[in-house]
């Protein structure tokens, strides 16, 4: 381009985010407080996993926090999804933002009084998995009435730079911080403030009380049974479900990359250099995610989205193989950024697929099922990695994830037809959205997923 050359608008359209949802200021405050929020939670995560590793210098210990975030969300984001159904949700996502500020306020008590205890942070980290399940679904269904059905793919898009913002950022912060202080409770101080902003902007939300065709209903077993009945004959969208837990499970490292930075990277028992590597490699598919979503303008001519889903998962698992058998650390890093991308362009079309087909007065349950499969998936590969590097080795539980991911997806998706649209009820919705959704995704990612 020559001096004076200007850009398209409809160029740059295709590339950045879609702002206008923040013109909303319930939207704007909330996404705000998360931007932040996110930030410290991610710095959490790595405090934990690095105080459980200086505890134990076992990667199953560290496997084991997954199982304690996992069984929550299993039992109670059904349910927190059923809730979210027949509650006012503005009133389940505050008491649940209240609880996930205590949790870090729990781990802060924990390192300031020095217990050392492996028990006590299980136990807080499976409350915050709680908290989380019962909340993530009323905060997800609560935005179309935020901000209407035609701004929701912008939305949700600049809910995902929210969330990757946190996942880059949050790892090379709280790592940084641990490293000059030598404490992990200054991290845990600083989770708990920053969350008191979500408290904050979802005491200032409006009350959203259920839809009238959910007045009557109560939120039990019959609920949840009910929204999962919604899914039944619906293939592309069980295959979605089920093709992510796959990867995420069998192909998920990140409860091994303080062991990974110890081994592979020369770190030893140095715990300023294991944290600062640990740091990275957790940032790495989080930027990834987000270069994919600045690149993600061909997205929008892809119709067939369950091989989409399906070829994206491929991808993520022969990068986490290649992962698993380099000991360069630019290449590692490349490698992982590379899985992310590919989590990314999984994510953009599972989520856009759920979306569509979700009716108002189901919203919530299916979210509370979306939110047990991308939280709950990388929370059991934890325990799956920690144990297989365990009874085996570091290298065999990382390749062989990769390699097991990328069969496992041929397999389940055999026999699955790919239509190019979604079921009648929602082609309307799927039809104004798609193209929205893959082009307004310029700057965000979503993976959920992956390490959610």
């Amino acid at each position: 381009m020559g001096a004076g050359t200007v850009v398209p608008l409809s160029l740059l359209r295709k590339v950045f985010a879609d702002t206008r949802p923040l013109k909303v200021k319930e939207f704007r405050r909330l996404w705000t407080a998360y931007v932040v929020a996110n930030i410290g939670q991610m710095m959490t995560s790595v405090a934990v996993a690095l105080e459980m590793w200086n505890l134990t210098h076992s990667s199953l210990a560290v496997g084991f926090i997954g199982v304690c975030q996992f069984v929550p969300l299993v039992i109670l984001g059904l349910y927190g999804g059923a809730l979210s159904d027949v509650l006012d949700r503005r009133l389940v996502g505050l008491w649940a933002s209240i609880g996930l500020m205590v949790s870090s306020a729990l781990l802060l008590t924990h390192g300031l009084l020095g217990i050392h205890s492996t028990t006590w942070l299980y136990a807080v980290v499976a409350m915050q998995s709680c908290c989380f399940a019962l909340g993530n679904p009323a905060r997800q269904a609560m935005i179309p009435r935020l901000i209407g059905k035609e701004l929701l793919p912008a939305a949700n898009a600049l809910s995902m730079v929210s969330f990757n913002t946190g996942m880059t950022i949050g790892p090379l912060i709280g790592a940084t911080v641990i490293a000059t202080t030598g404490h992990v409770w200054s991290v845990y101080a600083i989770d708990a403030i920053a969350f008191s902003g979500v408290v904050y902007a979802t005491f200032r939300l409006p009350s959203m009380p259920p839809m009238q065709e959910n007045q009557e209903r109560r939120a039990g077993l019959a609920s949840v049974i009910e929204g999962l009945r919604f899914l039944k004959g619906r293939r592309n969208l069980q295959m979605s479900l089920l093709i992510d837990i796959i990867a995420m499970v069998l192909g998920m490292p990140r409860a091994l990359f303080p062991a990974i930075a110890s081994n592979w990277y020369h770190a030893g028992a140095n715990e300023a250099r294991i944290s600062a590597l640990v740091g990275i490699l957790t940032a790495a598919p989080a930027a990834g995610a987000i270069l994919a979503g600045l690149l993600s303008g061909p997205l929008q001519r892809i119709h067939a989205h369950g091989r989409a889903v399906a070829i994206s998962v491929v991808a993520w698992g022969l990068a986490i193989a290649g992962f698993g058998l380099t000991r360069n650390l630019v290449i590692a890093v490349v490698l992982l950024a590379l899985a992310g991308a590919a989590d990314t362009v999984s994510a953009v079309f599972r989520s856009t697929m759920m979306q569509s087909a979700a009716p108002d007065e189901f919203r919530g349950r299916l979210q509370g099922v979306f939110t047990v499969v991308v939280a709950g998936g990388p929370r059991l590969g934890d325990l799956e990695a920690g144990y297989v590097a365990t009874a085996v080795s570091l290298p065999f539980s990382v390749v062989s994830g990769g390699c097991f991911a990328v069969g496992s997806s041929g397999h389940t998706t055999r026999g699955t037809r790919f239509p190019k649209q979604t079921r009648p009820h929602a082609d309307s919705c799927a039809r104004n959205s798609l193209h929205r959704l893959n082009r307004k995704l310029g700057a965000a990612s979503a993976n959920v997923c992956l390490l959610d």
